[in-house]
């Protein structure tokens, strides 16, 4: 690989980012967790629960937008506070396990939004403006990474991939972004369409989450334990998000790719 553009620095942290973003496994760790692969946990999902999880997660992604990024400040950061993100997202996974499937509902909205504003923290330490309608749709983006949507092959869930599916949505919703004072109550058609894009990948992983949580032995304490687990993941998909972003904007685009995904195709090797 031609690494002449890169800084050494920069060269680590784009090998951290492809480490992070390619290797989620966040459904391992969940089987890791319950004692049985996540696949055969789905099974226990009451009929229809699928459709149901849809409609609430594109609705915690709408409040989520509004309630964390507009009551953040732009004050640039060196470091994010992850750990305390983290601590808000086991209290509410704490709650949700407690009540099973009938607290998802009322958990899902707390908890993504707990992750958002973890999401946006992360942004603001690698050097982006929370002001910006720009950074806004990429924090929401992220909540797309790591996962599938039902209409993936296997070659499918890859960063740039997934990057390459949204990027007509984030473009088209930018230009009402832009002016919009609040994602739920602007609701245009483009700003919808990328909420519901990110929320199909979303939530199939909040589905793996719900099965998890439907486990009566977990209880409250494996409610707190499996979304810790699931606030981990999202905070290394923010960091590996962002990393790019950075080098994006000190490289270009189309450089940082190609390196990329040379890294990937190292690893393919």
């Amino acid at each position: 690989m031609n690494v002449t553009p890169f800084s050494p620095a920069d060269l680590d942290a784009l090998r951290q980012a492809h480490a992070l973003l390619e290797n989620p496994g966040l459904a391992a760790r969940m089987t890791n967790l319950v004692g049985t692969p996540i696949e055969k946990v789905l099974d226990r999902l009451p009929e229809g629960w699928s459709a149901q999880i849809g409609q609430v997660t594109r609705l915690a992604l709408s409040k989520a937008a509004d309630a964390a990024l507009f009551t953040m400040d732009d004050k640039p950061r060196d470091r994010s506070s992850n750990w305390w993100h983290k601590v808000g997202a086991a209290a509410t996974g704490g709650v949700g396990g407690f009540f099973g499937l009938p607290g998802l509902a009322v958990e899902l909205p707390i908890s993504t939004t707990i992750m958002m504003r973890s999401i946006a923290d992360i942004a603001r330490s690698e050097g982006e403006s929370l002001a910006d309608p720009g950074t806004r749709l990429a924090c929401l983006e992220v909540f797309a990474l790591g996962g599938k949507s039902a209409a993936d092959d296997g070659a499918e869930s890859g960063y740039y991939v997934v990057r390459a599916a949204l990027a007509r949505a984030i473009s088209q919703a930018a230009e009402y972004a832009a002016g919009s004072v609040a994602v739920e109550k602007a609701a245009p058609p483009a700003l919808m369409r990328l909420i519901t894009m990110v929320a199909e990948r979303f939530g199939i992983q909040i589905t793996e989450k719900a099965a998890a949580q439907a486990i009566p032995a977990l209880g409250a304490a494996g409610g707190a334990l499996i979304n810790t687990l699931f606030i981990d993941h999202f905070q290394d998909m923010a960091r590996g998000h962002f990393i790019i972003r950075r080098l994006d904007r000190r490289y270009g685009t189309e450089v940082v790719r190609l390196a990329y995904e040379d890294l990937h195709g190292r690893r393919a090797d």
